[in-house]
Order: C-alpha cells, then sequence, then structure tokens
C-alpha cells in the first residue's frame, strides 16, 4: 500500500483533532479525502507528510513509518497545502529551480521546463510568484509538489482560487497522475470528487465516517439505488414489491410518478414487468444520490 493508517490519533489537550482513523490507498488510486472544516483533514495529512507527530497509531507511506523513516517518506510524498506557501520575491523558473536543488535532481533545467509545461506555467515563467493571481500561483505550488515525481502526492485544496478552465485542466493533470501513483486530496468541491475520485473517505468530528466506492455510498445513503418511473395511468404500489432485491417502493408527486429503491438496477425488471402487466412507462431514469447529499447526510449525523 501507498498509504497505510492504523488507529491514527492527534490530542491537543481534552481535544481529538483525529480520533482512531484507518485508512489504506494502493497505488493507482485517486482519493478523495472529504469533511466539514475542523474535521481533521489537514491534521492527518501533516501527520502523512511529517510536518506533524501522532499522538498515537501508526502511518506509512510507501512503507516507511512517518515517525521513524521520516526523511524517507518526504522522498516519496508532494505536498500542496491548504494556505500553498510560496517565495513570492521569487520568480516561478527560479523557484521550481531551487526546490529542484533541494531534491537534488538530476537534470535539473530539464525536469524544471516539463512540470512548467504540464501544470501550464509557460508563459508565467518569468514573472515574479507575488505578481501571478491566485489561481498561477495554485499552479505553482501543484507544481512543486510533482516536480520530483513523488509515488504520493497529497493536496490540500488543490482547485481553490481557480476558474472553471483551470479547475478542468487540474482535474485532468490529477487524473493522470492517479494513474500510476497515489493521489489523496481534500476538496469542497463535492463535483470535482464525482469526476475524479475512485474512492473516498469522509471525516467527522476527527473520525472516519465512510471509505467508499461513491456507488456504494450511493446505495447506503438511499437504502438502494433508486429508479424514478412514470407510468401512463396510476399503480398500485405494491405490485412492485413483488420484483427481484427491490426494497422499497415510494409514490412521487403524482399517483402515476413512482421511485424503487433496490440493492441492484433494475430497470430491465420494471421494463419487463410493465410488458407483462400492460403498462405503458412513459420515463424512466435512475436517480443517483449527489455527492452533496451523502456528504451532508454522513456529517450531521442522519445515519
Amino acid at each position: 500500500m501507498s498509504i497505510k493508517v492504523n488507529q491514527l490519533t492527534k490530542q491537543y489537550g481534552a481535544q481529538a483533532a483525529i480520533d482512531h482513523i484507518s485508512f489504506e490507498a494502493k497505488k493507482g488510486e485517486v482519493v478523495g479525502f472529504l469533511g466539514p472544516n475542523g474535521a481533521g483533514k489537514t491534521t492527518t495529512m501533516k501527520i502523512l507528510t511529517c510536518y506533524l507527530p501522532q499522538s498515537s497509531g501508526q502511518a506509512e507511506v510507501c512503507g516507511y513509518d512517518v515517525v521513524t523513516q521520516s526523511l524517507e517518506v518526504r522522498r516519496q510524498v508532494g505536498y500542496l497545502p491548504e494556505n500553498n506557501p510560496l517565495y513570492k520575491e521569487m520568480y516561478v523558473r527560479e523557484y521550481l529551480e531551487f526546490i529542484a536543488g533541494l531534491h537534488r535532481l538530476d537534470k535539473k533545467q530539464q525536469k524544471v521546463s516539463n512540470i512548467i509545461d504540464r501544470v501550464g506555467l509557460g508563459l508565467e515563467r518569468h514573472k515574479q510568484i507575488g505578481m501571478l493571481s491566485r489561481g498561477y500561483r495554485q499552479r505553482v505550488g501543484l507544481a512543486q509538489a510533482m516536480l520530483h515525481d513523488p509515488q504520493v502526492l497529497l493536496l490540500d485544496e488543490p482547485t481553490s482560487g481557480l476558474d472553471p478552465n483551470q479547475i478542468q485542466e487540474i482535474r485532468q493533470l490529477i487524473k493522470e497522475f492517479g494513474q500510476e501513483k497515489t493521489v489523496l486530496f481534500s476538496t469542497h468541491i463535492m463535483q470535482e470528487v464525482q469526476a475524479i475520485c475512485d474512492r473516498v473517505l469522509i471525516i467527522n468530528h476527527g473520525k472516519l465516517v465512510a471509505d467508499d466506492s461513491i456507488a456504494t455510498l450511493q446505495q447506503r445513503v438511499a437504502g438502494g439505488i433508486a429508479v424514478h418511473v412514470e407510468f401512463a395511468a396510476p399503480i398500485v404500489t405494491k405490485t412492485l414489491l413483488s420484483l427481484r432485491n427491490v426494497t422499497r417502493v415510494q409514490t412521487g408527486s403524482a399517483p402515476n410518478q413512482i421511485t424503487i429503491y433496490a440493492q441492484q438496477d433494475i430497470r430491465a425488471d420494471i421494463f419487463k414487468w410493465a410488458v407483462d402487466n400492460k403498462q405503458i412507462i412513459l420515463e424512466m431514469r435512475r436517480e443517483d444520490q449527489s455527492m452533496e447529499s451523502i456528504f451532508q447526510t454522513l456529517t450531521q449525523g442522519v445515519l
């Protein structure tokens, strides 16, 4: 596993910023790390990058312990903090060459040129960082995190301050990076999670409340996969309960509008039932729970 966390805890006096959380992330995975402000996301990332020691529990990155093998961990990790600290008086290329020197990279000039092109900083490379827009400064932070080709990329709000076009470009970059490496990133943009994540971790009040794929979470929160059907005439809802794997049937705003919840997608079974019972379907669609709804449910104590 690229990231392995076991019963990780961080105490500040009587308050637990993170409370016995455990999770793993493997190579080739893009994992969204979600939670309300103050839930413990940044604290977890700081422990994984060896900036902050845990109170108890273990954390490993690429098989190296964050406490006893911190230098090896730092070689494996690229990190973009939430506040993105930069030397604003330095020029973009100058700064990235400085970072390359810290990593003692071979072919420094070539690698800096490659990362500048990769994150879209070509036109800004000779500008002073302090003169850049927030979006371009974010790109500089992402460039320094990726410059040494780390095995694990930890991103804290990576698209903060970017315009819609820039967000799309950075999302694509994260997806490409995540095909061969491990990406763990926090965000409050739920569409971003649905667009690029293989899996989602949700933390609330320092405790991990979800660790699953988006599809599985949608089923868990909704009580199954929801299929909305509009028939040409009113339907006796209890007759639909005989369908295989159906868990619940709910009437909508009109008696001919039905939402059917099942343990799997049963649109084909519904169509066959309609044909057998001489019912006409005007509309049928699968209704997945939005990430916003899932997030609110899991962080407001509904489950």
